[in-house]
């Protein structure tokens, strides 16, 4: 009998009444899932959309205008849509990869395709321990928000347990469906509290401020201001987990694509009016440049954001954790004692650490610049040139095939170099950054106000 899919078709692409083909459900970490009690591929395209926008488009857009003024705005603005179409480029190889490979359900899975065991560890280590900092992070800027919205009468490390709270409550969903209905009023908040800023700088702009079209700088004051952009884009180290739950993975795309146009679009507005109202004294994160009213205003509406972004990351982390410990197991997909359990546990641990080093530790922002260039590099650009290069090779003619398609070889060995590069500039200038701080006597106490 002839076979209905011609021998070149992967699996992944072919279907069934517009639906994925069996060999998905066959292979894919959540397999069949019909009569579980708990149903993980549930998402639309236009929710994934949503969570991807509250996880990545959140406080690293506040540095974004104090870039422009360290570098200039034509190259400011040129680098943040540059890397939001090299950020769209990153986003089809790592989907294409996972529907290729539906049983990846994490970075440490495609680790365990690309370099074996030892790549699983590594990348999963290292997912870990980007999306706990990357809580810390949330934490640390809703710890901005409610002191300015309290003109600081409180110790800053209160301000951090206060926002800890619902941070780790919204992280207990088993499921990112759950979370996706939260990211609805995350996104809107990032949006409203966005425009608001803008209108604030627009109703109070900077008197004799200066402007800069072009400015010239030293290389590490100069990729310093670049690293805000590189990492404002730095999601897709949940991508995997994000797609495993959709409901039909063939449409990833539509969701990334929908993250990316709004990402850089807002990104490029957000950063030039701001700039260009407040001057080269802006502030990072931006809001703190702002009239005291409109100040509290955009801190206030960004509340939701922060705090969803937050659980996200934390919820990342618990989930690789779980799926790695459960997979093919009924706790997975069952109402079981030990399943809830050891949930409740990961979340609680996740948001713990978070919360510890976000107060316990005094250069706590420079150590997630380092966990940003060590991995977020990797995961956003560099790592996807590899994902083609493996594919391309083992499901072709090997050599032969990176030569046949030789412009597409080049520009995938280029992302991977170029993730390589924001590594170990983005390491050193960190590291750098910590010692100079050090010197100047700038590094507070542990768990101090």
């Amino acid at each position: 009998m002839k076979e209905k899919y011609p021998t070149d078709v992967p699996a992944y692409a072919r279907e069934e009444n517009g639906a994925p083909a069996a060999y998905y459900d066959d292979v894919d970490v959540f397999g069949r899932e019909e009569g579980h009690q708990i149903k993980y591929k549930t998402l639309s395209w236009e929710l994934v959309a949503i969570l991807m926008i509250a996880e990545v488009v959140s406080n690293g857009m506040l540095s974004l205008p104090s870039s422009l003024a360290i570098v200039g705005i034509v190259p400011g603005l040129t680098l943040i849509i540059f890397l939001g179409v090299f950020a769209t480029y990153t986003s089809y190889l790592l989907v294409q990869f996972k529907l290729r490979h539906p049983e990846v359900h994490n970075m440490g899975d495609a680790g365990l395709i690309l370099f074996g065991p030892f790549g699983r560890e590594l990348l999963a280590f290292g997912t870990i321990v980007f999306a706990v900092f990357a809580t810390g992070g949330q934490l640390l800027a809703g710890q901005i928000a409610l002191g300015a919205l309290s003109d600081n009468k409180l110790c800053l490390m209160l301000y951090t347990g206060i926002f800890a709270i619902p941070t780790l409550l919204c992280s207990f969903p088993r499921t990112l469906d759950r979370l996706s209905w939260l990211s609805i009023p995350s996104v809107l908040s990032i949006l409203v509290a966005g425009i608001v800023g803008m209108v604030g700088t627009g109703v109070h702009p900077t008197p004799g401020r200066e402007l800069s079209a072009v400015k010239s700088s030293n290389f590490y004051v100069a990729f310093v201001s670049i690293t805000n952009p590189v990492f404002a884009y730095a999601g897709h180290f949940m991508f995997f987990i994000l797609v495993s739950e959709m409901k039909r993975p063939q449409d990833a795309m539509k969701a990334a694509y929908t993250l990316q146009g709004f990402a850089t679009t807002f990104y490029a507005v957000f950063a030039v009016v701001v700039y260009v109202y407040v001057g080269d004294n802006v502030a990072s994160p931006a809001f703190s440049s702002l009239e005291t009213k409109w100040m509290k205003a955009a801190y206030g509406i960004a509340i939701p954001n922060l705090l969803i972004a937050g659980s996200l990351y934390a919820h990342t982390a618990s989930k690789l954790l779980f799926v790695r410990f459960f997979r093919n197991s009924r706790h997975l997909h069952d109402h079981t004692f030990v399943g809830w359990s050891v949930w409740f546990l990961l979340i609680l641990i996740m948001n713990g650490a978070a919360f510890v080093l976000a107060v316990g530790v005094p250069i706590f922002n420079y150590l997630i610049g380092i966990a940003a260039s060590l991995f977020a590099s990797w995961y956003t650009y560099g790592i996807a040139g590899a994902f083609w290069l493996h594919d391309s090779y083992h499901d072709g003619d090997g050599v032969r095939t990176w030569r046949r398609k030789w412009f597409q070889t080049l520009l995938t060995m280029t992302t991977f170099a170029a993730g390589a590069f924001i590594c170990v500039a983005g390491t050193y200038v960190t590291i750098k950054g910590i010692a100079d701080a050090y010197k100047n006597g700038t590094v507070g106490s542990p768990f101090s106000c």
